[in-house]
């Protein structure tokens, strides 16, 4: 008996200690596995990110380098924000005079056409100097040496503009309290062997983090006057933005020699079609928005592109092809911006995106929804503002035979257009390529016949009391306004017709095919949703069959085939 029962028991003993040992191995595991997954997740952190997180008088300047030489790099930062600081009340003196003769130039080219001239009274750049926060060596090679340095301003100038409205209103407003983050690609190149070992230097501001300033009417409220603080503003940001932020370089000769290599150059187009935009915000108190869009890929404004104005109308379809001129593909932007039209008054931001030119394949088309947000640098605005619908192809200069523009030639291929447009290139800015090579486009035209086989649609709402639908579909083309229709499907949420529709298309690079699904009705027709597309993809492809969701409608899709047979023509110059 006492031996079943130390039997027992060292049993249960010997069973609880294994249990406890699989538990607290099951522990370690887990808590290995977690922390793991902590160290990765730290080890994807950004310097922004551990910015979010430490306390700014806690972080260390040294993290921000992205060179071995950390120490190194503090040593010299240091040596070098104590030198400026010694040297600013001259820097200030000279560097005054230069800004007010090369800026008041430019701050002209970008005035807003609320403004008829813009120029300072006085300029001082205050006492306190920039401070260099970071640096690092991008490149380093046989041709240059590419620097970049972080800079810090948070200065307390002396500067007044004197203001002329269209109105002919003078003010004299103070730029105050200006807050300035950025950083400053210096370009050392070539290299040589004679001192100081460098041809010329290029510098631009590579990215602007931060830039705020306060305005002030000296003697007065500027908020008396509607939209001369945005006209200001918007004149100043943009200024700053096309004319020093990369890829837009300045040239120093240091060494005499020929450096127009390094300047400014095309090395590609952009192009974009505005399809259609839904669910704006109405900015209207009776009525509907009127809405419009601005696209730029730089902000100059003889190469900034408008739309036409939709009227009233808050799921607005422009259809609109625009092309731009790219010089640097790796950090350029398309921005789109909508606005309400207000008329004579200012026009009112509904919303605005961007898209990132490194995002694009070079030759093939990308079609894209992009939601509007209030502000392209700040998005804490989490406002439902719509979504605007583009199309977009970037096609590289240089680049073969398999890269196919469908918005340039009649064999929509990329060859002989690169030639036109790199013979133009040579002795031409980009202005005038692109207003030539948009003349261009004008004289080509693409005609063709377009098939649409309606096959079947998927899960359509119901439209009546039994839960039922008797479906049909309306299909158009948008330019031509020509129409057909299937027959009704009585009685089906997944209604199969299998209908061959065929359409003379003239202009099928501006043209765009319309499907409006229907519920017949005894006393009329109920909407339920539609599909709006552009012929871009069937002229590439030839062919495609493929699936559709309905804008508009709670649930369902609808199933097509398309078939396209080219007939282009050539319009005489």
């Amino acid at each position: 008996m006492a031996f079943l029962l130390g039997l027992v028991l060292g049993l249960a003993a010997g069973v609880a200690i294994i249990i406890a040992f699989i538990h607290s191995e099951n522990s370690r595991s887990k808590h290995r596995v977690e922390m793991a997954a902590t160290v990765a997740a730290f080890s994807k952190m950004t310097v922004e990110d551990s910015r979010k997180i430490l306390p700014t008088k806690y972080y260390p300047s040294w993290v921000v380098f992205a060179q071995q030489q950390k120490l190194s790099w503090l040593c010299f930062l240091n040596w070098l924000n104590l030198q400026l600081t010694k040297i600013w009340p001259y820097v200030d003196q000279a560097a005054s005079e230069v800004i007010r003769t090369s800026v008041e130039p430019v701050l002209e080219q970008y005035r807003s056409a609320v403004l008829s001239s813009l120029k300072f009274s006085k300029l001082t750049l205050g006492t306190v100097a920039p401070q260099f926060t970071g640096v690092s060596i991008l490149e380093e090679d046989d041709s240059g040496i590419t620097m970049e340095l972080e800079v810090q301003w948070d200065g307390n100038p002396n500067i007044v503009l004197d203001i002329q409205t269209v109105l002919g209103v003078a003010l004299p407003i103070q730029v105050k309290n200006i807050g300035f983050t950025g950083v400053f690609r210096l370009i050392f190149k070539p290299l040589v062997e004679e001192l100081p070992c460098f041809g010329a230097v290029c510098y631009s501001l590579r990215q602007k983090k931060k830039l705020d300033f306060t305005l002030k009417v000296v003697g007065g409220e500027l908020s008396s006057i509607p939209g001369i603080s945005d006209a200001i503003e918007e004149t100043i940001h943009d200024a700053i933005e096309d004319s020093l932020t990369w890829p837009v370089r300045k040239i120093v000769p240091i060494l005499p020699g020929d450096y127009s290599y390094l300047e400014l150059k095309p090395v590609g187009t952009l192009e974009v079609k505005l399809i259609q935009a839904k669910n704006l915000t109405n900015k209207d108190v009776v009525g509907k928005s009127d809405p419009y869009a601005v696209l730029y890929v730089r902000p100059i404004r003889d190469r900034m592109k408008r739309s036409k104005t939709i009227n009233n109308d808050l799921n607005p379809i422009w259809n609109e092809h625009f092309e731009f001129i790219v010089e640097d593909a790796s950090t350029q932007r398309l921005v789109i911006k909508i606005y309400d039209d207000e008329g004579v008054q200012a026009s009112e931001l509904i919303g605005c995106a961007q898209v990132l030119l490194e995002d694009l394949q070079p030759g093939k088309v990308k079609d894209v929804w992009l939601k509007l947000v209030k502000d392209l640098e700040i998005q804490r605005d989490k406002k439902d503002r719509g979504q605007v619908h583009l199309e977009l192809l970037y096609c590289p200069f240089g680049t073969d035979n398999s890269l196919a523009n469908p918005f340039a030639t009649q064999e929509f291929s990329m060859t002989s257009l690169e030639k036109a447009l790199k013979s133009e290139a040579n002795g031409t800015d980009a202005t005038d390529l692109d207003r030539k090579s948009a003349h261009r486009k004008r004289d080509v035209i693409v005609r063709g016949v377009l098939s649409v086989t309606v096959i079947s649609a998927e899960d359509l709402p119901s439209m009546d009391v039994l839960g039922k639908a008797d479906p049909y579909v309306v299909l158009s083309m948008k330019k031509t306004e020509t129409k057909k229709k299937t027959r009704v499907v009585n009685e089906s949420l997944n209604p199969i017709w299998d209908q061959t529709f065929d359409f003379v298309v003239e202009d099928g690079l501006h043209d765009m095919l319309i499907l409006e699904v229907w519920d017949h009705d005894t006393f009329g027709k109920n909407f339920i949703g539609k599909c709006i597309m552009t012929l871009t993809r069937v002229i590439l492809e030839g062919e495609f069959t493929d699936t559709f969701l309905l804008e508009g409608a709670k649930s369902g899709k609808l199933k097509l085939h398309l078939k396209w047979v080219p007939q282009p023509i050539y319009r005489d110059s």
